[in-house]
C-alpha cells in the first residue's frame, strides 16, 4: 500500500468516527438532558422509556432487514443517508411536538441510526483494514467516538447554559446536534468511495444485485461461527450493561456526592470510551495477535475481579476508592468492547458478505438491551441495598463465565480452520 493510499485509509476512518460520534447523540438526548426533556418536552418518566422502548424494538425487528441492505446497497449513500436523516428528524424535534410525535422520532433516529448506518459503519470499518490491522481500526473507532462524543456533548451542553437553561436553550441544543449531523453527512457523501457490489457469479454469468445480496445474506446465516461471534459479543454486551449500576451503587452505599455523580458518569461513559479502545486494539494487533484470544482472556480476568470486588467491605471504604476499582473494572469492559467486532475478520467470513455478518452480530450482539437493564434494575428493587448490588455483580459474573466459555469454543474453532488451512497450503 502506498502512502498516498495509507494516509487516505486513515482520514475515511475519522469521516466514520466522525459520524459515529454524533449520529447517536440526538437518541441520547436524556443523557445530558433528561430534566430539560420533562421540562419543555411535557414528558414523564414512563413517556421517556416509552420512547428508548420503540428505538429498541426498531432497532430489533430493523436489523433483520439490515442482513440484506448492508450488501445490497454502497456506503457512499447509506452512510450521508443515515447521518443527514436522524440530522432532518432532529429539527423536527426541535419543534416540540407531542408525545406520539416523540414516539414517532425515536423510531426514526433508530431506523437511520441502528437499522441503516451502524452495520454499514462496521462493515466499512473491517474493509479498511487488512487481518493484522482489526484492534487497531476497531479500537480507533470506539476511542475515537468517544472523543467526538466529549467533544459534541460538552459544546450542547455550553449551548443549553448560553442559551439561559430555558426552552429556547434545550431547542437550540437540538438544533446544534441536527446540524452537525447533517453536515457530517454531506462531508462523508464526498469523502466515501462507492462500494464494489459483485454483480457476476462464480461461472462469469451476469446476475442482478438483489440476488447477490440474498446469496450473500443465506451463505452469512448458514455460517455458524457468525453466530458464534455473535453470543460472545451478547455476553460481553450483558456485562456492559451492569456498568450503569455503578454510578447509584456508589451513590446508596458509598454515600457519594451528588457534585461527584456528573464527574464519574463522563469518565464512566465518554473517558473509558478513549482509554479502552486504543488498548484493547494496541493488546489485540500487537502482544495477543487474536481478538478472540484476548476477549477470552479479559472475560476471563473481569469474572475473577468482580468476583473479588464482591468480598470487599464496601460500606467501610473510601468514595474515592470506590470509585477507582468500579472504574478499572469498567476500562477492562471497554477494552473487550471496543473489538468484539474484530473475531469477524478471523473466522475468515467473506468480505462481501461483511454487512450481513456485521447485522446478525448486531441483532443477536445488542439484544441483552431489551432485557438486561430490566433484570439489574428489578434485582435492585426486589433486594434494595448492598445485597441487591451483588446480586446485579454476581449476574455479570455469570455473564463473564458464558462469554469465557463460547469464545474458547471459537477459539477451537478458528484453530482448527487455521490448521486446515495451514495442510492445504503444505500440500499445494
Amino acid at each position: 500500500m502506498s502512502k498516498k493510499e495509507e494516509r487516505m485509509k486513515w482520514i475515511k476512518l475519522i469521516v466514520l468516527i466522525l459520524g459515529g460520534g454524533t449520529i447517536f447523540k440526538l437518541s441520547s438526548l436524556k443523557d445530558a438532558f433528561y430534566v430539560p426533556m420533562q421540562e419543555f418536552l411535557n414528558l414523564t418518566h414512563t413517556q421517556i422509556g416509552m420512547a428508548m422502548s420503540v428505538y429498541g424494538m426498531v432497532q430489533t425487528i430493523g436489523n433483520f432487514a439490515s442482513i440484506y441492505i448492508a450488501d445490497r446497497f454502497s456506503k457512499k449513500k447509506l452512510i450521508p443517508l443515515s447521518l443527514i436523516g436522524v440530522g432532518v428528524v432532529g429539527l423536527y424535534l426541535s419543534t416540540f411536538p407531542g408525545y406520539i410525535g416523540i414516539l414517532i422520532i425515536w423510531g426514526l433516529f433508530s431506523l437511520f441510526a441502528e437499522v441503516i448506518y451502524w452495520p454499514v459503519l462496521l462493515k466499512a470499518v473491517r474493509l479498511l483494514g487488512t487481518e493484522d490491522e482489526q484492534g487497531r481500526m476497531f479500537g480507533f473507532l470506539e476511542a475515537g467516538r468517544g472523543v467526538v462524543d466529549t467533544i459534541v456533548a460538552f459544546s450542547a451542553l455550553g449551548i443549553f447554559a448560553l442559551l439561559g437553561k430555558g426552552a429556547g436553550a434545550l431547542k437550540g441544543s437540538i438544533i446544534f446536534f441536527s446540524a452537525v449531523t447533517i453536515a457530517i453527512g454531506i462531508i462523508s457523501y464526498f469523502m466515501l468511495e462507492d462500494d464494489i457490489i459483485k454483480d457476476v457469479d462464480e461461472n462469469g454469468n451476469k446476475i442482478s444485485k438483489n440476488k447477490v445480496a440474498l446469496k450473500g445474506v443465506v451463505k452469512a446465516i448458514k455460517t455458524p461461527e457468525i453466530w458464534i461471534v455473535s453470543l460472545t459479543i451478547f455476553s460481553i454486551y450483558s456485562v456492559y450493561c451492569g456498568l450503569t449500576y455503578f454510578i447509584p451503587f456508589l451513590k446508596d452505599i458509598y454515600g457519594m456526592p451528588v457534585t461527584l455523580v456528573g464527574a464519574y458518569g463522563i469518565i464512566n461513559q465518554y473517558g473509558l470510551k478513549m482509554v479502552g479502545g486504543p488498548v484493547g486494539g494496541f493488546l489485540v494487533d500487537k502482544k495477543v495477535k487474536s481478538a478472540t484470544k484476548y476477549l477470552r482472556g479479559a472475560l476471563l480476568v473481569a469474572a475473577i475481579a468482580m468476583g473479588g470486588f464482591i468480598l470487599l467491605p464496601h460500606e467501610s471504604m473510601n468514595v474515592y476508592l470506590g470509585m477507582s476499582l468500579t472504574l478499572g473494572f469498567g476500562a477492562i469492559v471497554f477494552s473487550m468492547r471496543a473489538v468484539f467486532f474484530a473475531p469477524v475478520e478471523e473466522i475468515k467470513v467473506p468480505r462481501e458478505i461483511s454487512g450481513a455478518a456485521m447485522s446478525i452480530a448486531c441483532i443477536l450482539g445488542y439484544s441483552p438491551s431489551m432485557f438486561a437493564y430490566t433484570i439489574y434494575g428489578s434485582m435492585l428493587d426486589k433486594t434494595p441495598g448492598l445485597q441487591g448490588y451483588k446480586h446485579v455483580f454476581m449476574t455479570m459474573i455469570a455473564f463473564s463465565l458464558l462469554g469465557f466459555v463460547i469464545s474458547t469454543i471459537l477459539l477451537k474453532i478458528i484453530n482448527k480452520k487455521n490448521n486446515v488451512m495451514h495442510e492445504e497450503e503444505v500440500n499445494a
